[in-house]
């Protein structure tokens, strides 16, 4: 497949403007190259779908669940049979949660944070740890004092793309 026909666009020899994308290709001799992104905001082949957290922002799969926000990157209607979320959790913040109706695996690529189940035990999440939850568990998750957390997380069966926490809700925020 032809790189224009993933939705990029070779600019060989050009300057290199702050909206290009410098790729090298290692272990060549080969001079790098400059792309350039063009639309569609979600591209995709026959064979695979390529997004960014800027694709999302641009559409209501960028959701602010009011202690952070969520980049639904893969919805259901991809048909994967699973979501995936960049999912930010702000500094200092404390949500009680549920998902009555997903299960939930978070990996923790950057900041700290916590999560604390029903029996009090708090477990604390760090850069390269992870956490699921397998039973539909309630839970609190915690940002840490002075810095975000954010979370690869993975949905089964995957979401909608816009559902949102209600944090007001005294039995869990739940979807």
């Amino acid at each position: 497949m032809a790189v224009e026909d993933m939705g990029w666009q070779v600019l060989a020899g050009l300057p290199h403007p702050k909206s290009h994308t410098l790729v090298f290709r290692f272990g060549s001799a080969r001079k790098p190259r400059f792309y350039k992104r063009l639309e569609p905001v979600f591209l995709r082949s026959n064979n695979m779908i390529v997004r960014s957290l800027n694709d999302v922002e641009a559409t209501d799969h960028f959701v602010d669940w009011g202690n952070g926000t969520s980049h639904r990157l893969l919805t259901a209607k991809d048909g994967m049979g699973f979501s995936i979320c960049h999912t930010v959790v702000r500094a200092n913040t404390v949500s009680f949660l549920q998902y009555r109706s997903h299960l939930e695996a978070c990996y923790c690529i950057a900041g700290e944070g916590e999560v604390e189940d029903m029996e009090g035990n708090v477990f604390a999440i760090r850069e390269g740890d992870m956490y699921v939850l397998d039973k539909h568990d309630k839970h609190f998750l915690r940002g840490a004092r002075d810095k975000d957390m954010i979370l690869v997380s993975i949905f089964n069966p995957p979401l909608n793309g816009t559902e949102c926490h209600n944090l007001n809700d005294p039995t869990g925020s739940a979807y």
